[in-house]
């Protein structure tokens, strides 16, 4: 997939840039430890020259260190200066189906290769009008409708076979889980939370089985490989008190502590100070 900028940019910038981003977005913490050289070659589709060159710009730049017979580790991590830090994990909806006790089974699906809107061909930087592969599907909570789902792959990241894709989707599988099984390298996800009302006379409304004008939850999500470019997007809409959204909330301490939780601080439950230096 080509990168558009005003100017053309080095193999060795693309991948400086893809590098940064990656980790930029949480998929990595300070002192987590890299892939070694050959697998972050082929990973990015550069010569290991290359990516060297990208990583020895990391390293002056204080985002990674190298250690020689160690490999290579995160240093510092940029993080974009707004509430998208990496903080916050959407839980699967299947897994928290599964601790609720619910059941979850497919009441329709279809996959074709459909025409792309502006909007669509606009995230994947193709011309309007590309064919891509949508997976549209309802799924059921206890035998009653609970959300509608539609996936679009890039055109590139296809999968190879509609009759797997087919047998993952009806196994309860994500379009995700065959992205990542076939070695498209995804790095991380954008999720967006929007409430709408929908009325019983709409498409969607109907596949819901609503009586009535109700307020849904949309959520559109976004998954980009690791150079940033999008490969997959989808739009999920979520029927009233059947299924939940839950958002895991990551907070990272500066230094380690212990703590006894039933006594806060100690079995007599009184914080300590630091110790004072005489």
């Amino acid at each position: 997939m080509p990168e558009v900028g005003e100017k053309r940019r080095s193999l060795a910038d693309s991948a400086e840039q893809a590098l940064r981003d990656w980790l930029a977005h949480g998929r990595h913490r300070a002192g987590d430890r890299l892939p070694p050289e050959h697998e972050l070659g082929p990973m990015l589709g550069v010569s290991r020259g290359t990516l060297r060159t990208a990583l020895e710009r990391l390293e002056s730049s204080g985002e990674i260190v190298r250690r020689q017979g160690s490999g290579t580790f995160v240093a510092t991590v940029p993080r974009p200066p707004t509430l998208d830090e990496g903080l916050e994990r959407l839980e699967s909806y299947t897994s928290l189906a599964r601790r609720r006790g619910v059941k979850l089974t497919l009441g329709e699906l279809a996959i074709a290769d459909e025409p792309l809107d502006e909007e669509g061909a606009g995230n994947f930087g193709v011309k309007p009008g590309t064919l891509a592969t949508t997976v549209s599907r309802l799924v059921l909570a206890d035998g009653e409708p609970a959300a509608t789902m539609v996936d679009t792959i890039h055109p590139e990241a296809r999968p190879r076979s509609d009759a797997r894709l087919r047998k993952a989707m009806e196994r309860g599988d994500m379009v995700i889980d065959v992205l990542v099984a076939e070695g498209v390298p995804l790095a991380y996800a954008n999720t967006r939370i929007v409430p709408r009302l929908t009325s019983a006379r709409e498409r969607i409304g109907k596949a819901l089985g609503l009586t009535g004008t109700t307020a849904v939850l949309e959520l559109h999500e976004t998954y980009h490989i690791t150079s940033g470019e999008i490969v997959h997007f989808s739009t999920d809409i979520f029927a009233p008190g059947v299924l939940e959204l839950h958002v895991i909330r990551w907070i990272e301490s500066s230094t380690p502590v212990q703590v006894n939780v039933a006594g806060r601080n100690g079995a007599g439950g009184r914080r300590r100070g630091p110790r004072s230096r005489r």
